[in-house]
């Protein structure tokens, strides 16, 4: 078993935390000049209405983007391949939908970008390409793993 087995209490701590998750995909939204469907729309200080977007922000920026999608992306699917029945709670916060908004949202915007840019050394490039494509990559897989959880096993159960 794992800790959620002998510790039920911890669904509710998920529960708490799962809002600092789906933060996390705001804030990526917000650095790239994006806004989420069904996000609460905080309103704008406007000198903070500069027009700041994937392919225009300064290289480090973006690299720091990258790497952060790619960890969380990574963990998401982790937690979730080891701990399918977090799915339920996940879905209370309608995850399904808010991830594939964000995908939908920054992966294209994201992958531009970095195909786009001009590298001084193609390392660089390289490195960027395969984690957008592995965050891309693991962010599918969760969201299998979400589907089969809420929506397949039920119906085959």
């Amino acid at each position: 078993g794992n800790i959620f087995t002998w510790q039920p209490s911890y669904f509710s701590d998920l529960d708490e935390t799962l809002p600092t998750v789906l933060q996390v995909f705001n804030n990526i939204l917000h650095k790239c000049g994006l806004q989420c469907e069904g996000a609460s729309a905080e309103p704008q200080k406007l000198e903070e209405r500069v027009n700041v977007t994937p392919g225009n922000m300064p290289l480090q920026e973006l690299k720091d983007i990258v790497l952060y999608l790619c960890d969380t992306c990574t963990t998401l699917w982790a937690f979730l391949d080891v701990f399918p029945l977090a799915c339920q709670t996940f879905q209370k916060h309608e995850f399904c939908y808010r991830l594939a908004s964000f995908y939908e949202l920054a992966i294209p915007e994201l992958e531009s970008a970095i195909k786009k840019r001009h590298y001084e050394d193609n390392s660089v490039f390289a490195d960027l390409w395969r984690r957008i494509s592995h965050s891309r990559k693991k962010m599918i897989e969760a969201f299998h793993i979400l589907i089969n959880q809420v929506c397949l096993q039920p119906i085959l159960e």
